[in-house]
């Protein structure tokens, strides 16, 4: 699936575990579990508890998404 197909959702970001798998509630007080997107690994971004994100979610496994961005 593309990037471009991903439902994106505002969240806060809850919980950073191991391998980079974040858990992220989102706007209607759901958990998910999320990871960075190639990008932001790419250029280094950090991401820590507390941050604000907008996640890409799948419209055929809304449980998991793709942080594709961190609001300053």
């Amino acid at each position: 699936m593309a990037r471009d197909d991903l439902a994106q959702i505002e969240g806060t970001v809850v919980d950073a575990g191991a391998g980079g798998l974040y858990k992220v509630e989102l706007e209607n007080s759901v958990v998910i579990q999320a990871k960075l997107c190639g990008k932001m690994r790419r250029f280094n971004i950090r991401v820590v508890v507390g941050d604000k994100v907008t996640v890409g979610v799948s419209p055929y496994d809304p449980s998991h998404g793709l942080i594709m961005y961190r609001h300053k």
